[in-house]
C-alpha cells in the first residue's frame, strides 16, 4: 500500500476530530469548558495550570483532575505497553504485507493511541465519560476505511491502553475509571473496517 495520503483522506484528517464538550454545557462552567477545548484544539493533554484552574472552578473534581494528571504523565508507558501488546498479538502486523507496513502506518498508530488516552483523560478530569463527538466518530471511521486502518490492532491497543492504566489504581478507582475507556472502545468496535490485520 502507498504511503501518500489520498485527497479524501486529506479531507476526512480535520473532521476526524472525536472530542466534543457539548454535553457538558449544563454541568460545565464556560471557564472550564474553553480549557478543554483550546487543550483540544491544539492536540495536548491538559498542562499543570489547566488542571490547577478545572480542580479551582470545579469543587468536586479534584480526584479526577489528579488521575487525569497521572495518565498524562504516564501516557508514554502506556502507549508503549499498549504497543507491545499489539505487536505480541499481531507479530507481522509491521512486516511488508502487514497492515501497519510501511513503518510510518506503525507510527500513526502508535499516534492515535497517545491521542485515544489524551481525549479520555479529558473525560475523566471534567468528571464526565461522554466526552466524544458522533460527527467526528464517524469522520474517524471513513477515515480509517480509506487509509485501511487494520481495527481489530486499534482496538487491541485501546483495550491495553484501559489494561495497563486500570492496574496502576487501586480496585475502587478502576471501577470509577473504567466507563471512560469503554465509552471509547464500544465507539470503535462499532466501526465497520475490515478487521484482518495481518494483510493489506
Amino acid at each position: 500500500m502507498s504511503s501518500q495520503l489520498s485527497e479524501r483522506a486529506k479531507q476526512l484528517i480535520p473532521k476526524a476530530r472525536i472530542v466534543s464538550f457539548n454535553r457538558w454545557k449544563s454541568s460545565h462552567s464556560n471557564e472550564v469548558l474553553e480549557i478543554f477545548q483550546q487543550a483540544d484544539d491544539q492536540g495536548r493533554y491538559l498542562t499543570d495550570e489547566d488542571l490547577a484552574q478545572i480542580k479551582a472552578l470545579g469543587t468536586e473534581q479534584s480526584s479526577a483532575v489528579e488521575k487525569a494528571r497521572f495518565l498524562r504523565d504516564n501516557a508514554d508507558l502506556i502507549v508503549n505497553y499498549a504497543r507491545e501488546q499489539v505487536l505480541a498479538t499481531y507479530p507481522k502486523i509491521t512486516e511488508l504485507g502487514g497492515g501497519l507496513y510501511p513503518p510510518e502506518r506503525a507510527s500513526a498508530c502508535w499516534r492515535d493511541f497517545w491521542h485515544f488516552l489524551r481525549c479520555i483523560t479529558y473525560g475523566i478530569a471534567g468528571n464526565s465519560p461522554q466526552f466524544t463527538s458522533l460527527e467526528g466518530l464517524k469522520n474517524m471511521e471513513l477515515l480509517y476505511q480509506e487509509l485501511q486502518v487494520p481495527l481489530d490492532a486499534m482496538i487491541c491497543g485501546l483495550e491495553n491502553l484501559k489494561i495497563y492504566s486500570l492496574q496502576q489504581f487501586k480496585p475502587e478507582q478502576q471501577q470509577e475509571l473504567t466507563p471512560y475507556f469503554d465509552h471509547l472502545i464500544s465507539h470503535l468496535k462499532n466501526f465497520h473496517i475490515n478487521p484482518i490485520s495481518q494483510t493489506i
